[in-house]
């Protein structure tokens, strides 16, 4: 085995440790959500935003906590309102006086962080939601004509709650084309239920130590990166997510009757990273159809939109992407 074999395979081994270890540490706290707590942890280390969608009561903003704790990163946390406004996020100029001299300087909003917790999105305004674009994308806050670089790793985890229409505000497509991924919060079992009980309901609470730090973060993020995916694999997942345009020639009836315009080219990148992510997960170091096909519902959900026949006949995004793969085979 050549050195570069031997790095590769340590490289690899390291990941799946670091992981394994962020993920036992949150599993102190959180109860269940086994796939859901590994699709977050996936997208953070792969440099992606996820919303979190689910029922209020149902760990959300807990999940976020116990992640944020378990990471030695600096955590911010922003509940969404109607009235929160741009500036309450990115931050503004102030007018400050420096011995008597006195000056505009830039005040940091609290997406100045490494996690920021952005809860119940939808309950702010397309105009303040649409602050948070520049962050996910550029990882930049522009005022009054200056550029302030975030700190890396950075990445948010937003919230939303699905049932309540009062109050809230859709998030625009550009701006959920930026979440990594869109992951439903389901409601625990019987036996789950009781667990959570025993463990908030005594006297003390499952104490969550970091366990792993920013540059941690940032080398699994590379290991991925260099995981080879073979060219075929590859080619099976941009038909995939062509195929969820009604006009490619891959897509299947459903598609063409339900959906008005398939995923971005940032869904494909999202499944790439996520695949490796899982393939090295499985003890594998190479990308295989079964990887991209797991990954394809919680990265695609929310890149498609419906038609109106669609939307009138309660179709979801889940069940179109589920066709596609059934339709590729």
């Amino acid at each position: 085995m050549t050195l570069v074999a031997d790095q590769a395979e340590q490289a690899a081994e390291d990941f799946v440790e670091r992981f394994g270890a962020i993920r036992d540490e949150v599993s102190k706290f959180i109860v269940g959500q086994q796939r859901l707590m590994e699709d977050v942890l996936a997208a953070v280390v792969c440099g992606g935003h996820v919303l979190l969608e689910g029922v209020p009561g149902l760990g959300k903003t807990a999940l976020v906590h116990s992640i944020a704790e378990a990471l030695h990163l600096e955590f911010r946390r922003i509940q969404f309102t109607p009235d929160l406004l741009p500036a309450d996020i990115v931050g503004t100029q102030v007018l400050v006086d420096r011995q008597g001299h006195r000056a505009l300087e830039f005040a940091p909003g609290p997406v100045f962080c490494n996690v920021l917790l952005a809860d119940e999105i939808n309950r702010a305004t397309p105009k303040t939601q649409s602050a948070l674009l520049e962050t996910m994308q550029e990882r930049s806050v522009t005022v009054a004509g200056q550029t302030h670089r975030l700190g890396a790793p950075f990445f948010v985890l937003a919230t939303q709650n699905p049932i309540e229409q009062d109050g809230t505000y859709p998030l625009p497509e550009a701006q959920l084309d930026r979440f990594f991924f869109k992951l439903l919060v389901e409601m625990p079992s019987h036996d789950e239920f009781s667990e959570i009980l025993n463990r908030t309901g005594g006297a003390t609470r499952p104490e969550i130590r970091p366990v792993a730090g920013g540059e941690d973060i940032l080398r699994m993020g590379a290991t991925l990166r260099e995981t080879p995916i073979d060219q075929t694999v590859q080619d099976f997942l941009v038909r995939v997510v062509r195929a969820t345009h009604p006009q490619s020639e891959d897509a299947p009836d459903d598609v063409r009757r339900f959906v008005r315009h398939g995923a971005s080219p940032r869904g494909a990148q999202a499944m790439l990273a996520a695949s490796r992510a899982r393939a090295l997960l499985a003890g594998r170091y190479h990308v295989s159809r079964d990887d991209v096909a797991a990954v394809a519902v919680p990265a695609l959900r929310h890149r498609i939109l419906l038609s109106f026949e669609g939307e009138a006949d309660g179709v979801r995004t889940d069940e179109v992407v589920r066709s596609v793969l059934e339709s590729l085979g």
